[in-house]
């Protein structure tokens, strides 16, 4: 395919995306010309075939592929309705997969596409990535500020870590701290929350935070008392999360945080001399 065409091809599809409220769409009666169908009632049936992958994959068809109307000029200044489909990257991706692989239209459209949904995948898991070590950072936050309150008020090294067991045991059915490390693969000298993903850290530091605040509101000053405080903050959470079908001490463990944090620094070095490569590129041509 020469480059003239391609980038023509390129400019097309982009020049022929909407948006509305921020999301990206594209009109399926645009598309089929786009994608060189002369014929709607041919098009159509390529669609369908989208909307049983879409289905198949386990996505809502609704979600990608929604029945719009829109008004056209029929000339003379005057408009009539017809029916359109408001589609989705993921659904033009569809189609294409599912279209006449003969037709040069398509075989451009499903590696652009292929390309384009690939970007937003990774873009989505490098935001999930960071939001686990933002929860992460978080937690770390709640239990030192618990630990101060408990040597303040208790005045004992150790008593903070016989509380957190205590409400790890509460959190995760009865399974301690220990236990969950051996069942998730913990190496003995690493904290369990590097390893637990993105939705029990956040529980973990919930139920600390709501100690936290007790601790001082209440005046808590015994190791008793601020430890039966945190089983029950962990036992009220863990009943939020098991009420919605989530057992904590039955979910897989994450990738080992540190390892994600170098993997992450790495590519954002990365990107960084990429950046950098095509500045000086651009300067110098």
């Amino acid at each position: 395919m020469k480059n003239d065409l391609i980038i023509q091809l390129h400019k097309n599809f982009e020049e022929y995306a909407q948006q509305i409220d921020g999301e990206e769409f594209w009109f399926a009666r645009d598309l089929q010309g786009l994608l060189g169908y002369s014929k709607w009632e041919n098009f159509v049936k390529v669609i369908d075939k989208a909307k049983t992958a879409c289905q198949t994959a386990g996505h809502a068809v609704t979600d990608h592929f929604p029945d719009v109307r829109k008004m056209v000029d029929i000339g003379s200044g005057a408009e009539r309705p017809i029916e359109d489909i408001a589609l989705t990257r993921y659904a033009c991706y569809l189609i294409a997969q599912n279209g006449d692989p003969r037709k040069t239209e398509i075989a451009f459209a499903q590696t652009y596409f292929a390309v384009q949904t690939r970007r937003i995948e990774l873009i989505e898991k490098r935001l999930e990535e960071q939001e686990r070590l933002t929860a992460r950072q978080k937690l770390s936050l709640s239990e030192k500020e618990l630990s101060g309150l408990i040597f303040e008020r208790v005045g004992d090294n150790s008593g903070f870590a016989r509380i957190r067991s205590k409400g790890d045991a509460a959190l995760f059915g009865g399974q301690s701290t220990q236990q969950m490390k051996d069942r998730m693969g913990v190496p003995d000298n690493r904290a369990l929350a590097d390893f637990l993903p993105t939705i029990t850290i956040k529980a973990k530091d919930f139920a600390t935070e709501i100690t936290n605040f007790n601790i001082r509101r209440d005046d808590l000053r015994h190791e008793n008392t601020i430890a039966n405080e945190h089983i029950k903050n962990n036992q009220d959470v863990r009943k939020v999360l098991t009420d919605r079908g989530i057992k904590p001490e039955a979910l897989p463990p994450a990738e080992d945080l540190k390892k994600l944090e170098r993997r992450l620094k790495s590519e954002e070095k990365q990107l960084i001399k990429q950046g950098t490569k095509r500045t000086s590129k651009r300067k110098s041509s």
